[in-house]
């Protein structure tokens, strides 16, 4: 059974950071593209940043470049989300996914492209 857990999340104040936590378990995390995603109430779950499987190419949405990193740590099976120069509009419920993306041009910001998904952590950024 695969098992994303994320945590990290909180409430912060705009300019602050933050790190997320993604603990993987029941898939081969060398094999798995992990994404993160974010869902702010009324509206739809939105691209934040992926890490292809490889560990060799990473994308952002263009909201977040620059100011997000994503990470991934082989040996712990853990994925992180590091949000730096936070903004009100940041505030969201962060999701942890994760899928082999055989077609990663195509499917890296798509979230019927990942099949195992975490339960969200709460992100609130204060003006």
């Amino acid at each position: 059974q695969v098992t994303l857990v994320e945590s990290g999340g909180g409430l912060v104040q705009t300019g602050e950071s933050l790190r997320l936590s993604c603990a993987a378990s029941g898939l081969t995390f060398r094999n798995s593209t992990m994404a993160w995603f974010r869902q702010a109430p009324g509206k739809d779950r939105e691209f934040v940043g992926a890490s292809h499987w490889t560990g060799m190419d990473t994308r952002y949405a263009a909201s977040v470049k620059g100011r997000f990193t994503i990470s991934r740590d082989k040996v712990n099976n853990m994925a992180s989300l590091q949000m730096n120069k936070l903004k009100p509009e940041d505030t969201a419920v962060y999701y942890c996914a994760a899928d082999f993306t055989r077609f990663w041009d195509f499917e890296y910001a798509s979230p019927p492209a990942y099949s195992y998904w975490g339960q969200g952590t709460q992100v609130t950024v204060s003006s």
